[in-house]
């Protein structure tokens, strides 16, 4: 069994911190001393990792910006859900998938109707979902809008066990898409 690397945390603080500080520029929602903590803490949880790449700056880096950009992407989350623009769920993400199928007229024919005593059905805002997760859905990888496509627009099964893993993360990408997408409009409004 090889020793172990010796690693000088000096070191990787000091990359971390330049790591988090460009972060801390593409996102507006940290600061460069969390997402540095943040990425320390990953070096410190994936040591062997560490270890197995600490003569390679450029694989460090990537390793160290990954776990930053995933700490910025919770907190930006947090952030969305926290503030006063409406949050989709994924659920609601579906839902306005399944719109597709409809014309602007069958749309509109749908659009307030009431709730009945079985089943509370919110149909008010079906038309800025339906938007929303048009043009949030070329966010996403090939992939995902392929899967989504299949299932929630045309209505086809999904049989592979990868492929059902993988709508259900893409069902989640595309509400988070949808969250930022309305979150930029009304940064530029």
């Amino acid at each position: 069994m090889p020793d172990s690397v010796e690693l000088d945390w000096a070191y990787l603080s000091n990359l971390a911190g330049k790591v988090a500080f460009s972060i801390a520029q593409k996102w507006s929602v940290v600061e460069p001393d969390d997402v540095k903590q943040e990425i320390l803490l990953h070096a410190y949880e994936h040591r062997p990792a560490i270890e197995a790449n600490y003569s390679s700056e450029d694989i460090l880096w990537k390793i160290f910006n990954k776990a930053g950009t995933q700490y910025a992407s919770r907190e930006r989350n947090y952030y969305d859900l926290q503030d006063d623009t409406y949050y989709y769920t994924p659920d609601e993400a579906k839902a306005a998938l399944r719109t597709f199928i409809f014309t602007d007229d069958e749309l509109g024919q749908m659009v307030g109707r009431k709730d009945d005593l079985l089943a509370s059905r919110v149909t008010d805002n079906l038309v800025s979902a339906r938007i929303d997760a048009a043009a949030s859905l070329n966010k996403l990888s090939e992939r995902y809008q392929q899967l989504l496509m299949r299932r929630f627009v045309y209505g086809l099964p999904v049989e592979a066990q990868a492929d059902r893993q993988a709508l259900s993360r893409a069902a989640v990408a595309l509400a988070q898409a949808m969250n930022r997408t309305i979150r930029t409009k009304k940064a530029n409004a």
